[in-house]
């Protein structure tokens, strides 16, 4: 499977090339594009104020550009955080997706959005503060409507980012519970 990775809004950190070297021993193509050009942060309020400075328009376009050397081979969308906000968007624009991989982050989804039974994996801390219950059961009902075929896991007790073993939030169990049933997912894509 080809894969589209998208960092969160520290960066392309440590654990993003970690997850990346997962993926491929698994088998898959992985790319890692850094849309921060080089730059990481060690608090989430850095990143977010640097992600505001180029402007949401702006980290589409470069996202737009790293993927499409690629979307013609049929990708699988993912990311962390930020990043999997930006694989939804990506994801439910490129008819030729094979599907999409959410860690710790939604996004919203266009009213005209329309997907062909895209098989969508959500992975995220119970609870979570940047991924509500309302919200998320919004988004999943939205998801539905644009035609993706979502799966949830919740992980209760874990922080926003637990996959990343370099943050706080960092919950091992639930990191490796994480990645056992993405790659799962992965493989019956």
């Amino acid at each position: 499977m080809d894969i589209m990775l998208f960092h969160s809004t520290y960066g392309l950190r440590p654990a993003v090339r970690a997850a990346a070297d997962r993926l491929r021993a698994a088998g898959h193509e992985v790319w890692t594009p850094d849309l921060f050009e080089g730059r990481t942060f060690e608090t989430v309020e850095e990143g977010m104020e640097f992600n505001e400075s180029i402007g949401k328009d702006e980290l589409l376009k470069r996202a737009v550009l790293a993927a499409a050397p690629y979307s013609g081979r049929g990708l699988v969308y993912a990311g962390f955080s930020l990043g999997a906000s930006v694989a939804q968007t990506l994801a439910l624009g490129d008819e030729k997706a094979r599907g999409l991989l959410l860690l710790h982050g939604t996004s919203d989804i266009a009213a005209s959005a329309s997907v062909r039974e895209l098989p969508v994996q959500l992975h995220v801390a119970e609870p979570d503060p940047f991924e509500t219950d309302d919200w998320l059961s919004a988004w999943y009902l939205q998801m539905g409507r644009a035609g993706a075929d979502v799966e949830v896991h919740r992980y209760r007790g874990a922080g926003h980012l637990y996959t990343d073993p370099g943050l706080a939030d960092y919950d091992a169990e639930a990191a490796e519970a994480t990645w056992r049933v993405a790659l799962g997912f992965l493989g019956s894509l």
